[in-house]
C-alpha cells in the first residue's frame, strides 16, 4: 500500500467531534489526502478539510485529531489545510453517514437549499419538517432552530412525543 493510500485510510477513520457516529469522510468534511515532498526531501502528509459552516468550533479539534491519528500511524509530518471553495454542503454526507445519523436518533438532512441572489431577512425554512427518526411519523414540529450544536435544529414528534435533533440542510 502506498503512503498516500495508507494515510488516506487512516484519515478516513477520524470521527467528527460533535457527531461521533460519523467519520470526517462520511460527513463530507475530509476533502482529500496527499503526500507531498518537503523542501528537505522528506515526506509530509497534507489533509484537506472543509468546515460545515463558517466559524465551526469543531475545526481545531478535527485538525488535531487528524494530526494525532496520522502521527500515531507513523506519519511524523502532517499539515491540515482548510479548503473553503466550494463550501461544504449537507449533500456531501455519505449514504453510510445518513444511515449512522438515523441509527443514532438524529434526522439526516434532505437536499441542500440552493438559493441564488440576495436572501431576504424574512426567509423561513424552505422545506417541510423532517420525519421522526424514531417512529417515521411526518407529524413533527420545530422546537428550536438550534440543537446541541449550531448545525442542528431541535424537533418534537407529535406521535411518539420524542424530541430529536435534525442536521440542517446547508
Amino acid at each position: 500500500m502506498s503512503p498516500r493510500d495508507r494515510a488516506t485510510a487512516v484519515a478516513r477513520e477520524v470521527r467528527d467531534p460533535e457527531m461521533p457516529m460519523l467519520t470526517l469522510a462520511d460527513l463530507g468534511v475530509l476533502r482529500g489526502v496527499e503526500v507531498e515532498r518537503a523542501a528537505d526531501g522528506g515526506e509530509i502528509v497534507v489533509a484537506a478539510i472543509t468546515p460545515t459552516y463558517t466559524g465551526c468550533p469543531a475545526m481545531a479539534t478535527m485538525r488535531d485529531d487528524l494530526v494525532h491519528r496520522l502521527n500515531d500511524a507513523g506519519f511524523p509530518r502532517v499539515e491540515v489545510r482548510v479548503v473553503l471553495d466550494p463550501p461544504w454542503s449537507s449533500d456531501w454526507i455519505s449514504d453510510r453517514g445518513r444511515a449512522a445519523l438515523r441509527e443514532a436518533g438524529l434526522s439526516a438532512p434532505g437536499p441542500a437549499r440552493r438559493i441564488s441572489g440576495p436572501v431576504a431577512l424574512t426567509l423561513g425554512p424552505a422545506r417541510t419538517a423532517p420525519p421522526c427518526p424514531r417512529c417515521g411519523s411526518a407529524a413533527t414540529r420545530l422546537t428550536s432552530e438550534f440543537g446541541g450544536t449550531a448545525c442542528k435544529a431541535l424537533y418534537t414528534c407529535a406521535d411518539c412525543l420524542e424530541p430529536f435533533e435534525h442536521v440542517k440542510e446547508i
